[in-house]
């Protein structure tokens, strides 16, 4: 598959990984984040000292308003956006029953809407030619639910919901839709975790973001052109 990569939430965790694994396999790299942090152009300058090209582009995936101004941006360049990544999340875990309705509209904004936002305008240059790939960054709490996560395991399981209509709508035009549902990742979100929660794992450790990577970086491949509407988990056998 070739083509730019767009991937949102890239800056650190899970979201840059992606973007370096994309790169190495190739593809021209468009780094998302709400801002221009460090942290992003730290990752955009480790890809370029690997041979790699990456370009940034900041929006809030949760404004509509400036993510289509950033997106007409994109596709006014002639190098098409071939693989989108819907990686951009956050979490405010809470018990539901004190759950405010800033914490609900915060997680279920970034991941649903941001969804919508950014994959609605790529899809029909996409279908025009007739090839793309779009990958969604689920989570099990989206497959199995998890106690106070009641915003997150909603909105992620909206987002497994998506990609299975999406993929039937798009798969007789070569596009191919796909959700990666992660479990405990050795990132930020899940820094100063109890040992006994690692060790509900069978694998006892928690999963490296450059695995998930290299099978979003598989799945965005022509290796995968025959694989759409599927979820799969990536958790050390947790569920």
């Amino acid at each position: 598959m070739e083509g730019r990569a767009l991937v949102t939430g890239a800056s650190r965790g899970i979201g840059a990984a992606i973007a370096k694994a994309l790169a190495a396999a190739g593809h021209p790299v468009i780094l998302n984040s709400r801002s221009s942090s460090d942290e992003v152009n730290a990752v955009r300058d480790e890809i370029e000292a690997a041979g790699g090209a990456a370009s940034l582009c900041p929006f809030d995936v949760c404004d509509a308003d400036a993510t289509a101004a950033a997106i007409e941006g994109l596709l006014a360049d002639s190098a098409p956006v071939s693989v989108v990544v819907n990686n951009a999340g956050v979490v405010d875990d809470k018990p539901f029953p004190i759950m405010g309705e800033d914490a609900w509209q915060r997680v279920t904004r970034t991941t649903l809407d941001g969804f919508y936002n950014v994959t609605r305008p790529l899809v029909m240059p996409m279908v025009q030619r007739r090839s793309g790939r779009i990958v969604n960054i689920a989570s099990v709490s989206g497959l199995i639910g998890n106690r106070g996560q009641v915003n997150y395991s909603a909105a992620k399981a909206g987002l497994i919901g998506a990609t299975r209509s999406l993929a039937q709508e798009l798969a007789k035009r070569r596009i191919t839709v796909n959700a990666v549902a992660p479990g405990l990742i050795d990132t930020a979100m899940t820094a100063g975790l109890p040992d006994e929660v690692v060790g509900h794992i069978p694998m006892r450790r928690l999963g490296m973001p450059e695995e998930v990577a290299s099978l979003v970086a598989y799945l965005a491949s022509d290796a995968a052109a025959y694989i759409t509407g599927q979820v799969i988990s990536i958790n050390g056998g947790l569920a």
